[in-house]
């Protein structure tokens, strides 16, 4: 079983150059609110990678700072990039990816299996995935998605 957690970067001012972007107050609150939402469910060794954008290194260190930055996750990746960072679903464990919109969505179309291109992932948001054998037939479950606001 493995289970992959996508969190969106939290709320962040606009600008440029893209990756200096810090994240606003409500961005940190966002982020502070998730992470200690996260802290209750993820398993003890969960791995975490990070984007090296300024927003997202912020958003996970709301966590831990016992993260990897991978260039692979940075503004632009592709979908294969997050999931061959992540392992899936080889890897075995629980890994968190902390990236970007639309990347973070397309994941979440492809895990899902869905028509759509991808999916809306709000700021700060998580989408919990877990793959699992039934029988001889391995199945993706989409365990939860959650929003800052709803904590």
């Amino acid at each position: 079983m493995m289970e992959l957690i996508l969190w969106r970067h939290a709320e962040a001012e606009d600008g440029i150059p893209d990756m200096q972007r810090a994240l606003t107050a409500k961005g940190h609150k966002q982020a502070k609110h998730m992470a200690a939402w996260l802290t209750k469910h993820l398993a003890a060794d969960t791995r975490i990678l990070a984007s090296p954008a300024l927003r997202t290194q912020q958003t996970a260190l709301a966590l831990s700072d016992q993260f990897i930055t991978l260039e692979a996750l940075a503004p632009g990746a592709s979908a294969h990039s997050i999931l061959d960072a992540a392992e899936w679903p080889r890897f075995g464990g629980s890994v968190l990816i902390v990236g970007h919109q639309p990347t973070l969505g397309e994941v979440a179309a492809i895990l899902l299996g869905s028509a759509s291109s991808y999916h809306s992932v709000k700021k700060g948001a998580v989408w919990w995935f877990q793959n699992r054998k039934h029988g001889n037939v391995a199945e993706t479950i989409l365990k939860t998605v959650i929003n800052p606001e709803l904590l």
